[in-house]
């Protein structure tokens, strides 16, 4: 198979060079659609994922369909913090939210070095403490904050977790991301481009004023990149 690249992914890259040689023959790259569902709620999860350029949101359904983002995962992280865990299933649900590339390993691989005990089991706990800190900060930022923060918040998120500056995306999707009526986002994303951050054509939002969406976001955002930062530093160079 091809050479696993694995400085696309953090987590993988903080793989030993024995762990890399375990999991290499199992890492599988793949390529993720838009919308794309790599798990349900519920269902049981034979595989992970380790997304390079794709980005990945876990979203929570309710009885009457009504979904809202509790989280997004992109390079630097792993979809299938459940396997690892303990727990197998997990009641959100794995939508793609940007196409691209990712890494596919088998649930039962994981979960064996896990139980290794090796660099790669306390960077993935280490990456579910601050998974769970995103999660908690948007309950706080969707309960608390405007939807013009919100949308600021969750813009940046994505852009972390991308090379470019340009999200192909829907308003109907991010109204789900946001859990509101598609209406309802309307005015925050004028708002934006009023304020020359953005431009929003035919699904492609792309943010020139990155200062200037940070300026005008909750302090949600920050604390949610303080704790990736601290727990998971960003990658020095080759």
């Amino acid at each position: 198979m091809p050479a696993v690249h694995r400085r696309q992914n953090h987590l993988l890259e903080q793989l030993s060079s024995a762990e890399l040689a375990r999991l290499s023959p199992q890492l599988k790259p793949i390529e993720l659609t838009l919308g794309q569902v790599l798990y349900e709620s519920g269902g049981r999860q034979s595989r992970v994922y380790f997304p390079t350029t794709a980005i990945v949101s876990l979203l929570y359904t309710m009885v009457d369909g009504a979904s809202a983002e509790i989280a997004v995962v992109g390079n630097e992280g792993i979809i299938g913090v459940s396997i690892f865990m303990g727990g197998e299933t997990t009641t959100s649900r794995a939508v793609v939210q940007s196409a691209g590339s990712a890494y596919q390993l088998n649930s039962r691989a994981l979960s064996e070095e896990f139980r290794r005990g090796g660099s790669l089991q306390l960077h993935l706990l280490r990456y579910t403490q601050a998974l769970l800190t995103q999660m908690a900060q948007t309950a706080v930022c969707n309960r608390h904050h405007s939807l013009d923060q919100q949308l600021c918040r969750w813009l940046l998120l994505s852009l972390d977790r991308l090379a470019g500056s340009e999200l192909v995306m829907t308003q109907e999707l991010i109204a789900n991301m946001l859990g509101v009526r598609p209406a309802s986002v309307t005015e925050p994303a004028a708002n934006l481009q009023d304020a020359e951050l953005l431009p929003y054509r035919r699904a492609r939002i792309k943010v020139l004023n990155r200062p200037g969406l940070e300026t005008r976001t909750c302090d949600c955002y920050a604390v949610v990149k303080k704790e990736f930062d601290r727990l998971l530093p960003a990658p020095g160079p080759p």
